[in-house]
């Protein structure tokens, strides 16, 4: 299945997380804007958006990334990142740390880019107006919201959309999907018991689905669920969205 769109130039957000421990993630990015006719531009100047810094209260550490998040991006009128946190972050924490700044000039900056910054969901159904991408994975697969995209970001049933629209796949509800995973970032280190506790909760629902696949849109999420799911040997794989709509039917990946 082939589709077109009008070529649209888009940034590649990647996200420090993916780059460092999930680069499968980005590629698959790049790999499905691309067969969707965008072309796609990866620029060398991003690194973290900083959210750690801000999550933790250190606003001024923080604020050079912000600042360096708008060198980045400024030239783009489509930044994408396939992250609902970190796009969460970009739109909430920005305007906030510009603000905390006192730098009318930088807020400006920040509103524009901000305004222009998509988690791939919602670039894929909004902007290109595609929710079947062409994609095949006949498999199980459940699908867990997490918190940042469904409460921070609002990408809202996007994922729903696009995955429902995938061929040969069997997906299935996820019993209180809208419960949290315990990741929160910095929580599941300060609060590690609790954490494990809110994880082995999602994951024994998430087993009780039946599924091959736990997909997200959130690759720390992923990473918190899954590390439950491999110690409990469930079999579950964790896998993230763009990793199944970039698979075609008879494609490598």
């Amino acid at each position: 299945m082939t589709i077109r769109t009008d070529g649209l130039t888009v940034a590649l957000f990647a996200t420090c997380i993916n780059d460092v421990m999930f680069p499968g993630t980005p590629r698959a990015v790049v790999e499905l804007l691309e067969r969707l006719g965008c072309r796609v531009e990866f620029p060398m100047e991003q690194t973290c958006c900083g959210q750690m810094f801000t999550n933790t209260g250190y606003f001024d550490a923080a604020v050079p990334n912000v600042r360096n998040y708008v060198k980045a991006f400024s030239g783009y009128e489509y930044v994408v990142g396939p992250s609902g946190s970190c796009v969460g972050a970009v739109r909430h924490q920005h305007p906030m740390l510009a603000d905390h700044a006192k730098d009318a000039g930088l807020a400006a900056e920040v509103d524009r880019v901000v305004a222009r910054t998509y988690d791939l969901s919602e670039f894929l159904v909004d902007v290109l107006g595609i929710t079947d991408v062409g994609a095949y994975f006949p498999h199980r697969v459940t699908y867990h919201p997490t918190c940042h995209s469904v409460r921070v970001a609002k990408v809202g049933d996007r994922p729903y959309q696009l995955l429902s629209k995938v061929k040969g796949i069997d997906l299935v509800a996820l019993p209180d999907a809208d419960q949290c995973c315990g990741f929160g970032g910095t929580f599941s280190v300060k609060n590690p018991d609790v954490s494990v506790a809110m994880a082995a909760d999602k994951a024994r629902h998430v087993m009780a689905t039946g599924a091959e696949y736990l997909v997200t849109g959130d690759n720390a999420c992923l990473m918190n669920i899954g590390g439950i799911l491999h110690r409990q040997n469930s079999g579950v794989k964790p896998i993230h969205l763009a990793e199944i709509l970039a698979r075609t039917e008879g494609g490598e990946r």
